[in-house]
């Protein structure tokens, strides 16, 4: 296998090639033995330097990890090693899922990591590592190609987002709507979340694309572009 498959919508396979990078040993080791229970291979390195060592040295071996997850805060600063390193990887293998995760909503960071192409892009608070199922259901999602962001890191850029005078065109429901949209959820997910029927969703899914003008090509996409205009990246 040469790399990663390109992005897609939907869950990927089981037994995900997992390569995490966090320096907290404790953390570190309590993640890799919950992922390794089910079913996934787990290689650890404790800093960003030692991660983007660690990806040169598995494509030259043509074995790209399926998902990388790692801390934004590392050695030696601590401030965003992680963040650099994941933004090097994306731009030397693009496409290469990530998922970043923080003690804290870092919203200038969560913006540059959407600036790019922000499918196989994950932003997770520390603290929902806590609730396993939702953790390897993010993980999932974003090896599988989806943009997953923490309903803390949506509220946050929300609040910062630029005044957009599209986005003013959009019903409070369609607003709600696209929230959970950038929290990754799926259409079937959004309507259980809101007691909605699946055609309802669908309806209010494209009544957003039409009022914030999106270009009519792939449904993903789009929905990928009308997230980034919701959070003002």
């Amino acid at each position: 296998m040469t790399g990663p498959n390109p992005p897609v919508s939907g869950p990927p396979a089981p037994g995900l090639r997992v390569l995490l990078a966090e320096d907290s040993a404790i953390l570190r080791d309590g993640l890799a033995a919950l992922l390794t229970r089910r079913g996934h291979t787990v290689t650890t390195v404790g800093d960003g330097a030692a991660l983007e060592r660690a990806v040169a040295q598995l494509a030259r071996e043509q074995e790209l990890p399926d998902v990388v997850v790692a801390d934004i805060r590392m050695p030696p600063s601590f401030t965003d090693e992680g963040l650099r390193a994941v933004l090097g990887l994306r731009a030397r293998h693009p496409g290469l899922p990530v998922l970043l995760f923080s003690q804290y909503v870092e919203t200038r960071y969560a913006s540059r990591l959407l600036a790019g192409d922000a499918r196989g892009v994950g932003y997770l608070l520390k603290d929902r590592v806590a609730d396993v199922r939702d953790f390897v259901d993010a993980l999932g999602r974003v090896a599988g190609g989806a943009t997953v962001l923490d309903p803390e890191v949506v509220s946050q850029l929300m609040g910062s987002a630029r005044q957009d005078d599209d986005l003013e065109r959009l019903s409070a429901r369609e607003r709600e709507v696209l929230g959970l949209m950038a929290q990754g959820r799926s259409n079937g997910a959004i309507a259980e979340l809101l007691h909605l029927s699946y055609g309802a969703v669908e309806k209010n899914v494209a009544a957003i694309f039409t009022k914030l003008d999106l270009p009519q090509d792939a449904a993903d996409h789009r929905r990928v572009l009308a997230v980034l205009r919701h959070l003002g990246v």
